[in-house]
């Protein structure tokens, strides 16, 4: 389950955060989830409030957005949304497909006190 150490290094950058922005507390985190980005969701929100516990986000709401995947075709051009990391182009059926959107993990917003 790697969403255990991404929720340990979102801990880390909070903690360095904290020092360089003069915050004490987390209170609401914004994250972006690519529906690409092998990273589930629900089991996000299991380790975060797990590594949370006992540190400045202990109390913080995790607010989770999924962001669609998306992609284009090498060998045609098309442009279309993506469920899974592979597949075929929907329009010439070419495996040849470069992911544009949908891979990422980021902190969107961040409240803090």
């Amino acid at each position: 389950m790697h969403e255990m150490s991404l929720a340990e290094n979102l801990l880390q950058i909070f903690e360095t955060s904290a020092v360089t922005q003069n915050f004490r507390h987390v209170r609401i985190v914004v994250l972006e989830i690519g529906k690409l980005s092998a990273v589930e969701p629900d089991a996000m929100r299991f380790c975060f409030d797990i590594v949370m516990r006992g540190t400045l986000a202990e109390d913080a709401v995790l607010d989770i957005i999924e962001t669609p995947g998306a992609g284009c075709c090498r060998n045609c051009g098309a442009v279309f949304a993506m469920d899974a990391l592979y597949g075929l182009c929907p329009v010439c059926d070419s495996p040849h497909l470069q992911i544009t959107a949908g891979r990422l993990m980021r902190v969107k917003d961040l409240s803090v006190e």
